[in-house]
Formats: C-alpha cells, structure tokens, sequence
C-alpha cells in the first residue's frame, strides 16, 4: 500500500489540515484538483484498454462514464478520484471518490445525517444500509449498497465531512471488495 501525498486541494478545514490516506498501488490515482485531471482520466482507460482486445464502443462509454463521474464529484468538492481494474474486457473500475463536503448541506450530528440519509434513501427505493461508526479518524457516517459503500468522516471540530465514495459495479460490494475498501477507509488520519 502507497499513502497517498497530502492533497493539493484547498486545506481541510475545523482544524485539519489535510488528510493522509492508504489506498494500494495497483489504483490509479487522479488529482481532481489540478487540469490536467482529463489527460490523467484518459490515461488510465488507454491503459486498461492495451493489449487487450476491447471494443471501441466499451473504451468510449468507460472514458464517458469516469469523466462524468468525476465532473460531477468535482462540482460537490471531490478532490481524488481512485481507479481499480477488476475486469479483463476493458469494463467500469472500481473506484473511490474522495470529497469535501460543503458545511450546512447537511447535518452535522453523524445520527442525524444517518437518519436524514435513510429518509432520502427510502424514498428512491434503492436497498441500503445505514449506520454511524467509528473510523480511527473519527465518527462516520456508513452507507452500504449493492455496488457502493460511502463513508462520511466527521472532520476534526465537528462541523464538516469528508466524503469517501467506493465504487465496484463489477463484483459488488460484499466480501472481499467490502473488507478492502473498509480496510482504505481505516486508513484516514488528520494532518493537523
């Protein structure tokens, strides 16, 4: 496993300076925060597609989907965005998003944002579970679903959340993949 490199992305804030977190070599790491983020995103699915027999069509809809993914985590504070291939055909990675989450969007109780969670998530009528738990770095807000797992980290001075988001469209987040992403997860601690 590599730490990843204090971010260059705007400080974290209530008290942290910025966050460290162990994530394994073999994901590609992409630095929202800086330009050349597309050129990085685009290397990535070149690589995943060489040598490999891969359709065109699949390699476009991948690069379609990751850069969509990541525009949209970007507009909500993402900072990093990790890149796992699990499939042999060129298919979507799994991946982790990690985001800075604007203060006042939600609660700032870790209950109470689990409570406001399972509201809104029970009115989309997607199966997830629900939970507040203990991280090494603090009290977290856990979302489990079929392909996802979110974890949202109270930052040092309880008003804010760092968010991580794992992704595994291809094998599901059970086992394995759940047990790894947990373990990425358990890794986070504050540079203060």
């Amino acid at each position: 496993m590599s730490e990843s490199s204090e971010s260059d992305a705007a400080p974290v804030t209530s008290g942290a300076r910025d966050y460290r977190l162990l994530v394994p070599r073999e994901w590609f790491r992409v630095d929202l925060t800086q330009d050349r983020w597309r050129r990085q995103l685009k290397t990535f699915v070149e690589k995943q597609a060489d040598g490999r027999q891969v359709p065109a069509e699949l390699t476009r809809n991948v690069w379609a989907t990751l850069r969509n993914t990541a525009e949209a985590g970007r507009a909500r504070g993402a900072m990093e965005f990790y890149l796992l291939t699990l499939s042999r055909n060129g298919g979507l990675p799994a991946s982790l998003l990690v985001s800075l989450m604007p203060p006042g969007e939600t609660p700032a109780d870790p209950e109470a944002f689990a409570a406001w969670i399972e509201v809104r998530e029970g009115e989309e009528g997607a199966w997830r579970e629900v939970g507040v738990v203990d991280l090494p770095a603090g009290r977290a807000v856990r979302v489990v679903g079929p392909t996802s797992l979110d974890l949202h980290v109270v930052l040092p001075g309880g008003t804010d959340y760092l968010t991580l988001s794992f992704s595994a469209p291809v094998v599901g987040m059970s086992g394995p993949m759940l047990r790894l992403c947990e373990a990425i997860a358990g890794s986070l601690h504050w540079v203060v």
